[in-house]
């Protein structure tokens, strides 16, 4: 995630176009807006549009505005998304879902950058930044004929890949704290904190919705919590796992099985700490501060440890 960051910091400024790759839920749109804010345009608002939202006879419509009489029901003329958006970005969420007519307008849109409305002969130029996104596998739609190659390419000048929050766990804990000051802020009561046993919960589940899921969990939790100032597994409704630390002791029974021989104590739970601290490391991909959050320590502590026992890695 803080590489995804950096790119948006550096692509933020520029006028290439986006495509955003993720599982639904994983924060696609946040993703945009992000991009939006680090513009040059964003004195002006982001323009977003679902393209599953519509049927594909309005989407057209939507897209590039109509005039008065263009299809029974236009009572009067519209301007569409492009031109809303003109000197802004235009988002296009669920790209993948659109059918293949209104792609071969929006291709010529990105080659021209003019467009007609709907019912119209008048030539429309704008200048828009686009940022697509979809949960689609976009080159199995290509195989099928369902999307157009040449839309692709224009799409995915700049890819984004957005990791589910099952690949990245170590995000949890700041994640479940964030969106239940949120919520407890919009709900004018005070912050909930989690038990230690319940972050152990929410890091184990596989959270099938991502992000959005964690969030709506929260939310729910928050409410079930009643005066409470203390989120416990009980609140969720979410199969529990096992903790981590658990789990751990599980995986790596070597580590803690006592041999019929004995063992050196000190040796041992030296190595122990190694192997956690190591663990939380890979997890955080070199992250000391998530990693000491993950281990419940401070930075500075996990530091000590990491220099105490560095002989035994060499």
């Amino acid at each position: 995630m803080e590489r995804l960051a950096d790119k948006i910091r550096l692509i933020g400024p520029k006028k290439a176009t986006v495509l955003i790759h993720g599982e639904t839920g994983t924060g696609k749109e946040v993703t945009a807006r992000a991009l939006h804010a680090a513009s040059p345009r964003a004195h002006l608002p982001m323009v977003a549009v679902n393209c599953t939202a519509l049927p594909e006879s309005l989407l057209e419509a939507e897209l590039f505005g109509h005039t008065r009489g263009a299809f029974t029901g236009a009572v009067q003329g519209r301007a569409g998304r492009f031109e809303q958006a003109n000197r802004s970005t235009l988002f296009l969420d669920e790209i993948g879902d659109m059918g293949l007519e209104t792609q071969a307008k929006l291709l010529r849109v990105l080659q021209e950058r003019e467009f007609q409305r709907v019912g119209s002969s008048e030539t429309i130029r704008v200048d828009v930044r686009i940022v697509a996104a979809t949960n689609a596998n976009l080159m199995e739609k290509i195989q099928t004929g369902k999307f157009r190659e040449d839309l692709y390419y224009r799409l995915n000048v700049v890819p984004l890949q957005l990791p589910p929050l099952r690949d990245r766990t170590a995000d949890i804990p700041s994640l479940s704290q964030y969106f239940a000051e949120k919520v407890c802020l919009q709900e004018g009561i005070p912050v909930r904190q989690f038990a230690a046993e319940t972050l152990d919960m929410l890091c184990g589940f596989s959270w099938p919705g991502n992000v959005r899921q964690l969030e709506n969990a929260i939310e729910n939790a928050v409410a079930l919590s009643g005066d409470r100032l203390v989120l416990i597994p009980a609140d969720f409704a979410i199969p529990y796992v096992a903790p981590r630390r658990q789990i751990i002791e599980d995986r790596d029974s070597s580590f803690v099985s006592l041999p019929d021989e004995g063992l050196d104590f000190e040796d041992t739970v030296a190595r122990i700490e190694l192997h956690l601290l190591e663990q939380a490391l890979r997890r955080t991909n070199g992250n000391k501060t998530q990693a000491a959050e993950i281990l419940r320590l401070k930075r500075t502590t996990l530091a000590a440890k990491l220099r105490s026992l560095a002989h035994l890695s060499a």
